[in-house]
Protein backbone atom coordinates (compact mmCIF):
# COMPACT_ATOMS: atom_id res chain seq x y z
CA UNK A 1 0.00 0.00 0.00
CA UNK A 2 1.35 3.37 -0.84
CA UNK A 3 -0.31 6.96 -0.66
CA UNK A 4 0.89 10.32 -2.08
CA UNK A 5 0.11 13.66 -1.13
CA UNK A 6 2.87 15.88 -2.82
CA UNK A 7 5.99 15.43 -1.71
CA UNK A 8 4.86 12.98 0.80
CA UNK A 9 4.52 9.06 0.86
CA UNK A 10 2.90 6.86 3.13
CA UNK A 11 3.96 3.58 2.74
CA UNK A 12 4.02 -0.44 3.72
CA UNK A 13 6.88 -1.50 2.03
CA UNK A 14 9.11 -2.41 4.91
CA UNK A 15 11.85 -2.54 2.73
CA UNK A 16 11.86 1.67 2.76
CA UNK A 17 12.06 1.57 6.64
CA UNK A 18 15.15 3.52 7.91
CA UNK A 19 15.69 1.36 11.21
CA UNK A 20 18.47 4.29 12.22
CA UNK A 21 15.97 6.67 12.10
CA UNK A 22 13.16 4.96 13.77
CA UNK A 23 15.44 3.72 16.86
CA UNK A 24 17.16 7.15 17.50
CA UNK A 25 13.63 8.96 17.50
CA UNK A 26 12.60 5.91 19.64
CA UNK A 27 15.16 5.64 22.05
CA UNK A 28 16.35 9.50 22.17
CA UNK A 29 12.77 11.10 21.78
CA UNK A 30 9.81 9.18 22.59
CA UNK A 31 8.90 8.63 26.15
CA UNK A 32 7.79 5.52 25.98
CA UNK A 33 10.87 3.56 24.04
CA UNK A 34 13.73 4.87 25.64
CA UNK A 35 15.51 1.66 26.62
CA UNK A 36 14.46 -0.26 23.44
CA UNK A 37 17.25 -2.09 21.91
CA UNK A 38 18.20 -1.78 17.76
CA UNK A 39 17.22 -5.81 18.00
CA UNK A 40 13.74 -5.37 19.85
CA UNK A 41 12.97 -2.50 17.59
CA UNK A 42 13.89 -4.79 14.43
CA UNK A 43 11.66 -7.39 15.75
CA UNK A 44 8.92 -4.93 16.44
CA UNK A 45 8.89 -3.86 12.45
CA UNK A 46 9.67 -7.41 11.71
CA UNK A 47 5.97 -8.64 13.47
CA UNK A 48 3.92 -5.77 12.82
CA UNK A 49 2.18 -4.10 10.05
CA UNK A 50 4.25 -0.59 9.55
CA UNK A 51 3.56 2.71 7.98
CA UNK A 52 6.25 4.39 6.78
CA UNK A 53 5.55 8.75 6.11
CA UNK A 54 8.28 10.18 3.97
CA UNK A 55 9.61 13.32 2.58
CA UNK A 56 10.50 12.65 -0.78
CA UNK A 57 13.06 9.43 -0.17
CA UNK A 58 13.92 10.40 3.61
CA UNK A 59 12.00 8.98 6.35
CA UNK A 60 9.80 11.56 8.50
CA UNK A 61 7.50 9.73 10.49
CA UNK A 62 6.55 6.21 11.40
CA UNK A 63 3.42 4.14 13.51
CA UNK A 64 2.79 0.36 13.60
CA UNK A 65 -0.09 -2.26 14.07
CA UNK A 66 0.44 -4.92 15.89
CA UNK A 67 -2.70 -7.30 14.79
CA UNK A 68 -4.64 -10.21 14.24
CA UNK A 69 -6.15 -8.81 10.96
CA UNK A 70 -9.40 -10.28 12.53
CA UNK A 71 -10.26 -8.75 15.64
CA UNK A 72 -7.58 -6.80 17.23
CA UNK A 73 -5.13 -3.78 16.50
CA UNK A 74 -3.01 -1.94 18.90
CA UNK A 75 -1.54 1.23 17.46
CA UNK A 76 2.27 2.08 18.73
CA UNK A 77 4.97 3.53 17.80
CA UNK A 78 3.29 6.38 16.18
CA UNK A 79 5.83 9.45 15.30
CA UNK A 80 6.28 12.61 13.07
CA UNK A 81 9.54 13.98 13.34
CA UNK A 82 9.87 17.71 15.09
CA UNK A 83 10.55 19.43 12.03
CA UNK A 84 7.13 18.29 9.90
CA UNK A 85 4.73 18.59 12.52
CA UNK A 86 1.71 20.87 12.28
CA UNK A 87 1.15 20.65 8.51
CA UNK A 88 -1.22 17.90 9.07
CA UNK A 89 0.84 14.86 8.40
CA UNK A 90 -0.48 12.90 11.63
CA UNK A 91 -3.64 13.35 10.70
CA UNK A 92 -2.86 11.53 7.39
CA UNK A 93 -1.03 9.04 8.61
CA UNK A 94 -4.15 8.09 11.41
CA UNK A 95 -6.69 8.29 8.20
CA UNK A 96 -4.51 5.80 6.12
CA UNK A 97 -4.04 3.36 9.44
CA UNK A 98 -7.34 3.65 10.32
CA UNK A 99 -8.54 3.12 6.59
CA UNK A 100 -6.28 0.20 5.39
CA UNK A 101 -7.98 -2.83 3.74
CA UNK A 102 -6.64 -5.33 5.94
CA UNK A 103 -7.65 -3.54 9.21
CA UNK A 104 -11.57 -2.82 8.64
CA UNK A 105 -14.22 -4.57 11.10
CA UNK A 106 -11.84 -5.64 13.59
CA UNK A 107 -13.59 -5.74 17.24
CA UNK A 108 -11.41 -3.41 19.28
CA UNK A 109 -8.18 -1.23 18.77
CA UNK A 110 -6.22 0.14 21.33
CA UNK A 111 -3.16 2.53 22.58
CA UNK A 112 -1.37 4.25 24.77
CA UNK A 113 -0.96 8.24 24.88
CA UNK A 114 0.42 10.39 27.40
CA UNK A 115 -0.04 13.66 25.70
CA UNK A 116 -1.89 12.96 22.11
CA UNK A 117 -5.48 12.31 23.39
CA UNK A 118 -7.13 14.90 21.13
CA UNK A 119 -5.49 13.40 17.77
CA UNK A 120 -6.57 9.76 18.57
CA UNK A 121 -9.99 11.16 19.45
CA UNK A 122 -10.75 12.12 16.11
CA UNK A 123 -10.14 8.86 14.96
CA UNK A 124 -12.94 6.95 17.59
CA UNK A 125 -10.48 6.31 20.22
CA UNK A 126 -11.90 7.11 23.75
CA UNK A 127 -11.01 5.96 27.48
CA UNK A 128 -11.98 2.13 28.36
CA UNK A 129 -14.92 1.16 27.98
CA UNK A 130 -14.52 -1.32 30.68
CA UNK A 131 -11.90 -0.58 32.58
CA UNK A 132 -12.57 -3.32 35.03
CA UNK A 133 -11.77 -5.90 32.38
CA UNK A 134 -8.99 -5.02 31.15
CA UNK A 135 -5.60 -6.39 32.95
CA UNK A 136 -1.72 -5.89 32.40
CA UNK A 137 1.39 -6.94 33.09
CA UNK A 138 4.01 -4.19 32.35
CA UNK A 139 8.14 -4.32 32.34
CA UNK A 140 8.97 -2.45 35.59
CA UNK A 141 10.63 0.23 32.97
CA UNK A 142 7.39 0.16 31.02
CA UNK A 143 5.66 3.81 30.30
Amino acid sequence: MESTKGQYTISNDKGRLQLELIQKFLSEDSYWAQDRTVDQTRRAIENSLCFGLYHQETQIGFARVITDFATFAYLGDVFVLEEFRGQGLSKWLMETIISHPDLQDLRRWILATRDAHKLYEKYGFHGLKFPDRWMEKPAPNAY
